[in-house]
């Protein structure tokens, strides 16, 4: 457990040698993959999304392919297609992008529903199935998308059926005033986000470690207090009076993943209530959806989640 634990540490400095600021950021993306989820990464241009996922790429010895989302990308470009062989006169699968561990969808929210729902099968079953036959995906298998938030022109919003998909809804925020300091040093003293090696960004876990951690986090004790809190809180969601949907059953055993996930990190071997509370709005905020009237308001997710938070009493 220490070994691992420490390989996953060094994952997080690593990360960090090329993404300034995001420690948090940094800290969920690990937690989704020692919980075996998807990511999504959601935040202005600019903040390093592309570039933190990259960086986490660099630093893990997995495999790891970038799809550039745009309205012309077609199912068959994410997921490979049958080619026709002149030579055998057969038809050969061709293998897309997605048969990697770590794949980057990079601006997801830029194509279209169809292609969009390439993901769905692959995100939840990892199989991929092409003329009738399934495709086992290599294990891990993680999805870490971005998108940007502040425009809609040209983009297609994540139907519910794919956003909760995603273990983990992570805002990238502007980084604080010393922080861009720091980025602005850094370009000064020549680093290019486009070469990590120059920067120092290595391998320093490997899949056997993400095993491991992944076996000690399903041995992570839970009370059934914890479990009764874990279950109110995304009950609530749904009593909310500003929301249209609350969070499903999905979501319920997402936070208890993500909650064992944080509790392994932190060097315990039991969930304690602010383990749930330090991730509940990053696993519910893509599961709930306000109403209209809220919105118009300007009532937000965020908003309404801290109120269920608050207002739900936390097991001693």
């Amino acid at each position: 457990m220490t070994s691992s634990v420490e390989a996953l540490g060094r994952l997080r400095a690593e990360v960090g040698k090329a993404v300034v600021g995001q420690d948090a950021v940094v800290g969920g993306v690990v937690i989704a993959l020692l919980c075996g989820g998807h990511v999504l990464l959601e935040g202005v241009p600019g903040v390093a999304k592309t570039l933190l996922v990259r960086a986490l790429a660099a630093s893990l010895d997995l495999q790891t392919k970038r799809v550039q989302f745009t309205p012309d990308l077609m199912p068959g470009d994410v997921t490979g297609s049958l080619v026709y062989d002149a030579r055998t006169a057969a038809f050969n699968f061709r293998a897309g992008p997605i048969f990697t561990n770590l794949l980057l969808a990079d601006e997801i929210n830029r194509t279209p529903p169809k292609t969009q729902a390439a993901l769905l099968e692959a995100m939840e079953e990892r199989t991929v199935s092409i003329d009738g036959e399934s495709r086992r995906l290599p294990e891990p298998f993680i999805v870490a998308a971005t998108q940007n938030p502040i425009e809609y022109e040209g983009t297609y919003p994540l139907p519910e059926a794919q956003l909760d998909r995603f273990l983990l809804k992570l805002s990238v925020p502007l980084p604080e005033r010393h922080d861009e300091l720091n980025v602005l040093r850094a370009h000064h003293h020549g680093f290019d986000p486009r070469d990590l090696k120059a920067a120092g960004v290595s391998a320093v876990a490997t899949a056997e470690d993400l095993a491991a951690g992944r076996a000690a986090v399903r041995r992570v004790g839970v009370t059934d207090q914890v479990l009764e809190y874990i279950v109110d809180l995304t009950r609530a969601t749904r009593q909310a009076p500003s929301l249209e949907l609350g969070a499903s059953p999905r979501g319920t055993t997402a936070l208890l993943a993500v909650a064992k996930a944080r509790a392994w990190l932190s060097g315990r071997d039991y969930v304690t209530p602010d383990d749930v509370k330090a991730f509940a709005l990053p696993t519910l905020r893509h599961r709930v959806r306000l109403k209209a009237e809220a919105e118009l308001d300007g009532i937000t997710v965020d908003a309404v989640l801290r109120q269920v938070l608050s207002a739900v009493p936390a097991p001693r």
